[in-house]
This record gives structure tokens, sequence and C-alpha cells, in this order.
């Protein structure tokens, strides 16, 4: 809670009366209080917002459902407390419903009462001042430059695309390789656009086994089925008002998409075992490392869908092309953990970072950041050294001809990945791969092979 003053108008015309609950509220020393007589002194002060206003019904100059408007469309955060000499039920529901937030009958319990209700107004103010500042850490971490971090062109066309995606309720479809980050944007979109304040879902449809994924998203009546024990909200519903994020879209069982078509047209989902709809408004974001407009081909996706799901399209670049954003990254994650483990920072050396650039990460991101932290672990000098970084065989060999790249670049990871295999054995090196040991000691000597 901030250390700002919990500031507390008392609105009574009689002057003893308002004297006993100013006495009786100063007894808390975080309270900040101020009397007043008429509304029209009260209303005059509105300015400095305080966080309640008890407020007598009966007052000579208006009353009090003038009084309660008048707050309510000036300071709607302010709770108003209506203290009134009579018992009429009738005229206190009426001006709960106009916003007030409780009604006490002036009679010796009064002062105690309202002690008690200002205590949860201010619990409450003190929550609700909690879960905004939760909103804008949450904000400042899903920064874009925060989320994704590089600077190489295929990663500010990303962050060009995703602003763009914040400032309406488009559909985004992002595309790209295991590892890439899908999720990680997808929060950051949500997090950044209108609906930041409203629940963010994500749901990963390849994980859900088939027969229960129509469950999942739409929910289940009581005794829809075996097991279906009570009513349950689907992540649709949960998700009303914000953003739900389907994951892995491409393995959407091709029965369950013509229903997640109709809830995308039509704006309501019905439960199963229900006859009932429900309307939901939810800003869709899916996800897929498949090319979805290649299973539409086959038949697997459907094409109704495919166009309704396509929206704003973003793919993200596998990391074998966003260059020295590769350095970078590593150097985030391995101050990161260090930092997180207690550790001093260390730093990459030269043949350590050739190594990391000339790999193709076929696991992305996500592989990255696996072999900087064990590289971490693994170092034994303030610099992480070439032997530090592990790619294991199968790492190495895998996505080999992913990319498009000269017969010289293909030449030099060949004799690299040779050189690696047989401890640096240049000589033998040279008779397996049937070249003069002269062009291999050439290439060292450019700095174009590594040695141990």
């Amino acid at each position: 809670m901030k250390n700002t003053p919990f500031k507390i108008f008392i609105l009574d015309d009689d002057v003893w009366y308002s004297e006993l609950l100013e006495y009786h509220l100063s007894l808390n020393p975080d309270y900040e209080l101020k009397k007043f007589h008429s509304a029209k002194e009260c209303l005059a002060s509105l300015y400095e917002r305080p966080n309640v206003i008890t407020l007598d019904y009966s007052l000579p100059d208006k009353n009090g459902d003038e009084v309660l408007k008048s707050i309510k469309e000036q300071n709607p955060d302010t709770q108003v407390v209506i203290i009134s000499g009579q018992e009429d039920v009738a005229t206190a529901v009426d001006l709960l419903k106009k916003g007030a937030y409780d009604y006490l009958v002036k009679d010796e319990e009064t002062p105690e009462r309202l002690w008690n209700t200002i205590n949860k107004i201010r619990e409450n103010v003190s929550l609700r001042e909690e879960i905004s500042q939760l909103r804008e850490e949450i904000g400042q971490k899903y920064d874009f430059s925060k989320v994704i971090i590089g600077n190489s062109e295929p990663i500010k066309r990303v962050f060009a695309m995703m602003d763009k995606a914040t400032k309406t309720n488009i559909t985004v479809s992002i595309n790209g390789e295991t590892g890439t980050g899908k999720e990680l944007v997808a929060k950051a979109i949500h997090y950044n656009s209108t609906r930041k304040k409203a629940p963010y879902v994500a749901v990963n449809v390849a994980a859900i086994p088939k027969e229960l994924i129509e469950s999942e998203l739409f929910g289940h009546e009581k005794g829809a089925f075996t097991g279906a024990v009570s009513r349950r909200l689907g992540r649709f519903e949960e998700a009303n008002k914000g953003t739900i994020f389907l994951d892995e879209i491409g393995e959407l069982d091709v029965s369950l998409q013509a229903k997640l078509l109709r809830v995308l047209q039509e704006k309501e989902i019905t439960r199963v075992g229900g006859n009932s709809v429900v309307p939901v408004d939810v800003r869709i974001i899916v996800a897929t490392h498949k090319n979805l407009a290649e299973e539409v081909k086959k038949g697997t996706f459907r094409e109704d869908l495919y166009y309704r799901l396509l929206g704003l399209p973003l793919l993200l670049p596998p990391l074998r092309e966003r260059g020295s954003d590769i350095l970078v990254l590593a150097k985030y994650f391995i101050d990161a953990f260090a930092k997180e483990n207690n550790l001093l920072r260390k730093s990459l050396s030269e043949k350590a970072q050739k190594k990391l650039v000339s790999y193709s990460f076929p696991g992305n991101v996500r592989e990255l950041k696996a072999v900087v932290e064990l590289a971490v672990v693994l170092s034994d000098e303030e610099q992480i050294q070439e032997h530090d970084i592990n790619l294991t065989a199968s790492n190495t060999q895998k996505d080999f001809l992913s990319t498009e790249r000269t017969l010289k670049e293909y030449t030099t990871e060949i004799i690299q990945r040779f050189l690696e295999k047989y401890d640096y054995n240049v000589l033998y090196v040279a008779d397996k791969l049937d070249i003069g040991k002269s062009t291999i000691y050439r290439m060292i000597k450019n700095n174009e092979l590594i040695l141990r």
C-alpha cells in the first residue's frame, strides 16, 4: 500500500455528531479527516480526491440523492457511506443501487460500525492499488524490447508488427519454429493492448487430449458426461473481455474446427451438454509452427477457419537468421543466470563467440539459453571458452542444410566439424577429406577455422 494519507470527509450539519465521528476515526493516525456542514462546501473540495465521504442523508442545502450523484460524477472512486437518522429500507436499497458503499442508521453503535466499514473500504483500496501496480509491472515486463532481445532487422520488423497488433483487436496469427518465443510475443501484445486489465488465458491445444479439448475451450454443464459432477466454465468464458492465446492451433482436430469457427463468427459459445448460448468478447491470438496454408491443401485444416484466423500474420524469424542477435542474447542469458545464482558475470571468448555464431540452433532461443547456462556452469575461468560450449553431435548435424550458404561456407563448416570430431588433427582431417593440409592451415591463419 502506498504511504499516502487515507482521506475521509465527514459531511454532517450536526456539529456535535460530526465531531463525535471525527474523534472516533482520529484514533487511527493514518486517517486524514475533514469536516463539512454543508453539501456546497464538501462538493467544492472534491478536487482533493477523498477516499471516503460519510454523508448525512438529511442536509439543509441538498438531499442525499443529489449529493451522492454529484460525488459519483466527479469522483467515481470515492466511496460514500450514507448516515441517516431514519431506518428506511427502501431508501437504503435505492441509494446502494445508485453507488453508495453502505447505509448506516444513526445510533450509539454507528461510530463502531463506521470504523469497520471504513476498514473494509481501505482494504479494498489497498487491493486495487496492488492490482494496478502489478498490472503496471506486468506491462513493463512484457515491454517489446524486454520480451525479445535483439537489434537485427528481422526482429525490428517483428517489433513493428507487434506495435500494430496492440492498436486494434484484430486476430493475430504467430508463426515460427519451436523455441522462437511465440507465447512471449502473445503476452506482450495483450499486456500492451487496451485489454491489458482483463484476463490473458493461454491454451496449448496440442497438450490436451482430443476427447477433452471441447470441454476445455467451451466448458460443460453438470452431467454432460461421466465425471462432470458440476458446471465448469471453459477457457473462452475465463478470457471474456480479455485475450485467449491458442498455441499450436494447427493440432486442433477437424471435428472441432467448425465449432471454433462458429465461436469466432457469432461471438458466443455453448457449453458441452448445454442448450443456452453464452456471449463472449475475446481477442484471439493463435500460434503454430506449421504452415497452415499447406495444411489447408492437405485437407487437415479448414480453409474458412484459416482465413478467419489469419488476421495480422506475424512471423518470428529463427535464431540462425538473426545474425549478431545470437551474441546479444547469449550475453543476456549469461548475465541473468549469473545474477540468479549469485555467480560472477562471465564473458565469451572470441573462439566461443565464433562457435555460437557458426551453429544453426535448430532449437532456437530456447536452445541457446540452455547451451550458455550450461557453459556458465562448466566454465572455470572468467571467460567462457570454446570447449565450454556444449553442442552435441546430433545437434550440430541437425538442420545443416536449413539455410542457403555459399559453397565456401559449407566447405568451411564441414572442415570445422571434422576438426572438432578428430581432436583437431589437421593431417588426419586433410587425409579424411582428401584436401591439402596447407589449405586447412591457410584457413586457420585467416581465422576461417578455429583451433581449440
